[in-house]
């Protein structure tokens, strides 16, 4: 048995005797299993003992020999235990163990739940206990009322003005002590006094009134109160709050006595105030202008972070593109074709190279909900490289270790593209001095104490290893490091939100983040991915290896605002064999719409002038339901929520993109 429920996660401790038992009894245990030649040992212990150890709620199952037990048995049974087991559950032999482990799942949760109870009612408990302290020694009456009017909970400062507990617009007796004034000076009835108009559903900011003690006097207060309602919404109660305000009456009227001879003095001061305030309202608009110039100055130079090397592989790539298409026109012009095909390799290497950098650049710019699959982590790191070294100063090197077979980690490519980017870009403003950058990626194998201690579960995790040779973290700040808005870097020069955007995401992943630092050694953090399931794949585009496809003749209506692009899309579906109408806005292809019996397809781009492509496409599918739609875009893939942006028959193709996938993709559409 033990066995059993060992295999199943259980805890389980072996007693001989009643002592070893009592012994092992308190709030830990979940159950008790006992055997029926158990029960006399508890039928004597002595009522002093049970109360002493206080383990009276602890589930007890019993494992009887005797089968067919009635339920007047049992209860004679039940009679003869001690009353502090109040749960018994009776097994008869002989027991299954898929019976026994039911039966203990069912005690254990029992077991919780009356601990979750006993802890919640503590909590209640010591809450009410604390605010009872709290209303008792505040400076200000406070009082809870039921709808009589009587009080339920008070402090002293209440009970000064109120001593028969009742509010005064409830008791005739005590009315009359209370004098308050409407806007039009007159005595306000007992029915618009505070307490009563809250427990009408009314709230009352502040209302003064004068209260005449039976010794004598009269003081001020100032009287607050808001009603209270139950889970129906219907007014049980009401809040007061009474202050006093004696002593700023009395102010306000020595104020009046010396009001002619401080009139005055208090121009003269309102006069220097307004200056002051102008001035300062001067100086703060300075200063919102200063701050906005600083917050456009580390937007820009964020930005030339990362663009900067860019800018010369960008001019690399149009250079090799601009030669060759000089170098083919020359040739064109002599009728010398012989190289025509290298300089055509040459423009077209070049430009694929430019629209993948750009592609890459986009997706570090997306805001968008995970989109967790197989993910080949090391070939994504390696694409990564030219763009971290970019990033990284000459003064840093890149360390880049990858273990093979790692297998897939269940992840979102492009979150996690961006958070290397933040991480690295972290690591690289810790080197000011130069140092080296390594990135490493394992299989972690956690279980549960490994796990715990560094804050995640336990499993089989891709951990990649993001270390620096920096001036490291203060452990007093190590704690904090998470924390969105917490930087170690100067005023200016960090949001303090890269890491917290980094711990979100991989928690949002089912994963862990970890961080070790030595003070002038450096920090590590570490990434816990989980592995994606046996059965995942890498998700890989078939676009690159699609065959042209070409049309049947079918009509197609193009939408393009670029020239450039209008001419190659009209060539190219040309050359495929469909025909092909050419349109410059919404406006334009709405007529030509109008004008054509028939057409297959509506090729348009999104950002168009005036109506923009969905705002065509929904017209034009009003009168064409069928008609399927092919947007395409220059932003990233992912950079719009497809789920929202596209509606049925509608699919998105990303600029710039080849024939092959121009023909594969408006085959796709034309067969939806």
């Amino acid at each position: 048995m033990v066995q059993l429920l060992g295999e199943e996660g259980y805890e389980a401790v072996v007693c001989t005797d009643l002592a070893a038992m009592l012994g092992q009894l308190d709030h830990r245990v979940g159950a008790v299993i006992i055997m029926d030649t158990f029960v006399p040992a508890l039928t004597e212990l002595p009522a002093s003992v049970n109360d002493g150890h206080g383990w009276s709620g602890i589930p007890f199952i019993l494992i009887s020999q005797c089968r067919g037990m009635s339920r007047a048995d049992f209860q004679t049974l039940r009679a003869r235990l001690p009353s502090s087991i109040t749960e018994l559950v009776l097994l008869e032999q002989p027991l299954g163990p898929a019976s026994l482990l039911s039966t203990v799942a069912t005690v254990w949760r029992s077991r919780q739940r009356q601990l979750e109870i006993r802890d919640r009612m503590i909590e209640l408990a010591e809450q009410r206990t604390t605010l009872e302290s709290l209303v008792e020694h505040l400076p200000v009456g406070v009082c809870l009322i039921d709808m009589k009017g009587a009080t339920v909970l008070s402090n002293p400062h209440y009970e000064r003005y109120v001593p028969n507990k009742l509010i005064p617009s409830n008791d005739p007796a005590h009315t009359g002590r209370w004098v308050g004034l409407d806007s039009s000076g007159q005595p306000l009835p007992r029915d618009q006094f505070a307490g009563a108009r809250a427990l009408r559903g009314e709230v009352v900011a502040s209302a003064d009134f004068r209260y005449y003690p039976e010794g004598g006097g009269e003081l001020w207060t100032r009287i607050s109160a808001v009603p209270l309602y139950d889970s129906n919404q219907k007014v049980k109660g009401a809040a007061l709050v009474v202050i006093d305000i004696n002593a700023v009456k009395q102010n306000e009227e020595t104020l009046r006595r010396f009001n002619d001879d401080l009139e005055a003095q208090v121009k003269a001061r309102t006069r220097a105030l307004e200056d002051a305030l102008e001035k300062l309202t001067l100086e703060s608009q300075e200063r919102a202008r200063a701050e906005e110039q600083l917050r456009q100055s580390m937007k820009m130079d964020a930005v030339g972070q990362l663009t900067g090397g860019i800018a010369h592989d960008f001019n690399n790539m149009l250079t090799g593109v601009i030669g060759a298409l000089d170098l083919m026109r020359l040739r064109i012009g002599r009728q010398q074709y012989g190289d025509l095909d290298r300089y055509m390799s040459a423009a077209h290497a070049s430009a694929s190279r430019a629209a993948a950098l750009t592609q890459r650049l986009l997706a570090f710019s997306r805001r968008q909900s995970l989109e967790s699959r197989a993910v080949a982590v090391n070939p994504l790191i390696n694409s990564l490289v030219d763009l971290l070294r970019r990033t990284l100063t000459e003064r840093i090197s890149l360390d880049v270790r990858l273990m093979d077979d790692i297998g897939l980690a269940q992840v979102d490519p492009n979150q996690l593209e961006n958070a290397l980017l933040n991480l690295s870009i972290n690591a690289r403003d810790a080197m000011p001095d130069g140092g080296t950058l390594t990135i490493a990626t394992r299989v972690a194998q956690l279980d549960a104490a490994e796990a715990a201690n560094l804050g995640g579960s336990a499993g089989l995790y891709v951990a990649i290893d993001v270390t620096d040779t920096g001036v490291g973290i203060p452990a007093s700040m190590l704690a904090k490091v998470f924390e969105p808005f917490f930087t170690t870097k100067p005023l200016g020069q960090g949001t303090g939100l890269g890491l917290s955007m980094v711990y979100g995401f991989v928690q949002q992943s089912s994963g862990f983040i970890s961080v070790t630092s030595t003070e002038d050694v450096g920090t590590s953090i570490t990434l816990h991915i989980p592995v994606a399931q046996p059965s995942s794949s890498e998700t890989v585009s078939s676009a690159a290896n699609a065959e042209v496809v070409a049309g049947a003749g079918q009509t197609i209506l193009v939408v393009e605002d670029d020239d450039s692009v209008r001419l190659l899309l009209d060539s190219a579906l040309q050359d495929l064999g469909y025909r092909v109408h050419l349109a410059e806005d919404g406006q334009q292809a709405l007529k030509l719409l109008g004008q054509m019996s028939a057409v297959d397809l509506l090729v348009t781009d999104v950002g168009l002038p005036g109506l923009n492509g969905r705002q065509l496409a929904e017209i034009v599918q009003q009168h064409r339901p069928d008609l399927p739609v092919l947007f395409i875009s220059g932003y990233a893939e992912n950079a719009a929520t497809r789920s929202e942006f596209l509606g049925p028959r509608m699919k998105l193709m990303t600029k710039p993109f080849t024939l092959d996938s121009l023909a594969e993709t408006v085959s796709c559409v034309l067969r939806i």
